[in-house]
């Protein structure tokens, strides 16, 4: 049976970025296991403006009453809603910026996560409503962030919590640190046996 993948990449270096780099090796070894059917988004390379208020408003209008201009604003998020849900399998490839993640991968959480569409508020609180996922974040960085005393790992928390609002809690990551330090190729190929372990095992 072929599984549906979905990679996002943000890197600001396109192909040439560790990030990148690792998501597609991350298809490569896939690949060799197993049939896949891969569609690639790079948002940095194809980036989706700051979400506004008139955008937002296009979402509570009932699509039967939008606007030329509220469709053309309605169908950027369904359509990477649609995207989403239509594969079982997401890879992303996230680089660090600042202690964060890029802002052109923020934009892209902030079309994917709509109440009443992807999660909805209960009694009990919020219920994510995207299922069924797997996800696998490539993350690579030029320091070293991930549990140091002092939490600089701002990424890691931040994906866990948003992606898991919406349902989905199956968050994997594998680290690829202290690129721009000595000692980055021991670390980069580290990062490229977990990959080539954690494919093998899906």
């Amino acid at each position: 049976m072929m599984k549906k993948v979905l990679v996002l990449n943000s890197s600001l270096n396109g192909e040439q970025g560790n990030s990148t780099k690792l998501s597609q090796l991350f298809v490569e070894q896939l690949a060799n296991n197993q049939q896949i059917s891969v569609t690639t988004r790079d948002l940095s390379d194809n980036a989706i403006a700051h979400l506004t208020q008139t955008e937002m408003a296009a979402w509570m209008t009932d699509a039967n009453e939008r606007s030329d201009e509220q469709k053309l604003l309605a169908a950027i998020s369904d359509d990477l809603i649609a995207e989403l849900n239509d594969n079982e399998l997401i890879v992303i490839g996230m680089p660090m910026y600042n202690f964060g993640i890029p802002s052109t991968f923020k934009a892209w959480i902030d079309r994917i996560a709509r109440a009443g569409i992807t999660f909805k508020y209960t009694e009990q609180g919020a219920v994510g409503l995207i299922k069924d996922k797997k996800v696998v974040v490539l993350a690579a960085r030029g320091g070293v962030y991930q549990g140091t005393e002092m939490e600089m790992d701002t990424q890691t928390k931040y994906l866990k919590d948003v992606l898991g609002f919406v349902g989905m809690t199956d968050v994997n990551f594998i680290y690829a640190e202290g690129l721009a330090m000595p000692g980055a190729e021991q670390s980069l190929e580290a990062a490229q046996n977990e990959i080539k372990a954690f494919t093998a095992s899906l």
